[in-house]
Order: structure tokens, then C-alpha cells, then sequence
């Protein structure tokens, strides 16, 4: 196996520990802070040994078989990754699904860097298990589950990608205004913002959503509100409308709805400061929706595929 015909790229996070060590300045101070509090700080010390050395054994095992580039998640929004490129990221879950929003295609890798603390659900495997893994997924000779992903087009020609979903409304979650468009439908609405979900991310911020859906059915005797199935590779969206709040000049109709592979949701702010569009929760990567910007939601040409 020609080594310099392969690259893995290595995406890795900061550990509580080394976010307490750079917030206090020194462990010392670090550990004061936390042992003052009530806490156990050897818990920290534990993950953050136990991630490092996850971390070790993963370029041990890269380093033979392909060149490799290690980036922080910090900076991954920055990154141009290589349409040839193996992509491993070393868990949480939230790291696999902020990598594979910046990926077109690459097969993506979760590690598991401590399978006692991490349940893992896009974290199939260990360090260890890349000795039989890679090599497989470098021959092109593995088995993968796509993800569908979202994409949000502004009008000035910005563009977002999302694997879980997108929030659209006010930075600081108040009221925000717009216009919505859906299937020819346009209202004028007042919200606390919409929440737009792909299959992959139904079991996060949307189940949140409907969990008070179901809850005020409840106390209202509307009977039982079903829960939606969505597969990963489903070809559409679901978007909810938080806290319409209906008025004179606004509407609150247009509430919950499917775009579908040959749809799109559009949207006009009415907002004239701190509005934005981010998705899977990153706050840094954000479109400015502010007065007159108009956005289009659509199923995404690009796709997920995690290593299975």
C-alpha cells in the first residue's frame, strides 16, 4: 500500500480539562476552582488522559498507512478538505456531525475515545479497531450510512450546510419577524424562530419541539400525536415554527410542514438587526438574516457517509 497516495485528517476537540486548564491559567488554579465547588476534578483529569491517549493511538496506527493532518473543531469551518480525503473524527457524537456538515462525500470515521463515558451513537468504533478499519476504507472496500444534509442559500449568494438542522430567527432567541413561503402559502409571522430538521437530526432539537406538542395534547384530551420515523438518507426536511404568535399583522398557519427533495422553504427578514441562520448549534459559522435578506431551504446536493 503506497502510503503518500493517502491522507487521513485527524479532527480532534479540547478536553474539559485543557478548557479549565486555559480558562484558569495553571491546573493548580484549575483544580482549586473545581474542588472548591464540591466537585472531582480527578474526573476531569481522567477524560482528558484517557481522550489524549485515544488520540495517540489513532496517529500510531494512521502514520503507516497514509499522510496525515490534524486540525482542531475550532477551525474546521475553515478547512478545504480534498475530495480523496479520509476524515476521522475522536468523539463526542456533536464532533461527527459538526465534521460531516464541512465534508462532500469523504468517507468520515467516529472514534469512541472512552466507550465507558460515551454511549457513541456515531462513534461505532475504538481507537484500536482502526488496525482493520482503515485499511478497508482505504481499499474502497467498506460498508457506509449516508446522511442527508440541509442547505440554506441566501440571497447575496451565502450558503450553509446543515447534518442536524438550522435555526432561523433571533441570535438571543426573542421575537423574531418574517415572511414565509411555503407552497405558494405566504404569511406574515411573529416566532420565537423555525427550527428546519433533516431525517438524521428528527431525534434533536425537533424531538425537543414535539415533545411539548405532545404534552399539550395531552392536557387538552387531543389524544396522542404520533411520533415521526425518519431514516438518515430520508430526501426531505421537517421544519416547526416556534411560539407563532398571532396578531393583527401576523399569522400563525403556516406552522409545521415537509420540504421535499423537490421543494423549497423561502424566507424574508423583517427583522432589522440580530437576526441569523446557524445549524447544528454552532454559533460561530452564521448567516446574517437581517431586513430585506431573503434565504431559500432546501434538501442539499451533498451528503454524509459515515463508516459503519
Amino acid at each position: 500500500m503506497d502510503r503518500g497516495m493517502n491522507k487521513v485528517v485527524i479532527v480532534k476537540r479540547k478536553t474539559r480539562f485543557e478548557e479549565l486548564k486555559r480558562r484558569y491559567n495553571t491546573v493548580e488554579q484549575a483544580r482549586f476552582y473545581i474542588e472548591h465547588l464540591g466537585a472531582d476534578f480527578s474526573d476531569y483529569e481522567k477524560e482528558d488522559m484517557m481522550y489524549n491517549q485515544a488520540l495517540e493511538d489513532v496517529r500510531n496506527l494512521v502514520r503507516p498507512l497514509a499522510r496525515v493532518q490534524e486540525i482542531d473543531r475550532d477551525y474546521i469551518s475553515n478547512m478545504i478538505f480534498g475530495k480523496d480525503d479520509i476524515v476521522i473524527a475522536i468523539g463526542q457524537d456533536g464532533l461527527v456531525a459538526n465534521t460531516m456538515k464541512y465534508l462532500d462525500g469523504q468517507p468520515l470515521i467516529g472514534i469512541n475515545p472512552d466507550s465507558d463515558r460515551w454511549d457513541g451513537v456515531l462513534l461505532p468504533f475504538e481507537a484500536g479497531d482502526l488496525q482493520r478499519v482503515l485499511p478497508k476504507v482505504i481499499g474502497k472496500d467498506f460498508s457506509d450510512k449516508r446522511v442527508t444534509m440541509g442547505k440554506v442559500e441566501s440571497k447575496d449568494g451565502q450558503v450553509l450546510y446543515a447534518v442536524n438542522d438550522f435555526f432561523v430567527g433571533v441570535s438571543n432567541h426573542t421575537s423574531a419577524r418574517y415572511h414565509i413561503n411555503y407552497r405558494n402559502q405566504i404569511e406574515n409571522q411573529s416566532s420565537s424562530g423555525i427550527i428546519i430538521s433533516t431525517g438524521f437530526g428528527m431525534t434533536g432539537w425537533h424531538k425537543s419541539v414535539m415533545a411539548e406538542f405532545r404534552g399539550l395534547a395531552k392536557a387538552f384530551n387531543l389524544g396522542e400525536v404520533p411520533e415521526i420515523k425518519s431514516d438518515w438518507a430520508d430526501r426531505n426536511l421537517t421544519f416547526q415554527v416556534r411560539e407563532p404568535y398571532p396578531s393583527r399583522f401576523t399569522s400563525a398557519d403556516i406552522v409545521y410542514g415537509k420540504i421535499s427533495e423537490s421543494e423549497n422553504l423561502f424566507l424574508i427578514s423583517d427583522m432589522s438587526e440580530n437576526g441569523v441562520v446557524f445549524s447544528d448549534g454552532i454559533l460561530d459559522d452564521t448567516i446574517e438574516f437581517n431586513a430585506g435578506m431573503e434565504i431559500k431551504v432546501s434538501v442539499a446536493d451533498r451528503f454524509g457517509r459515515l463508516v459503519v
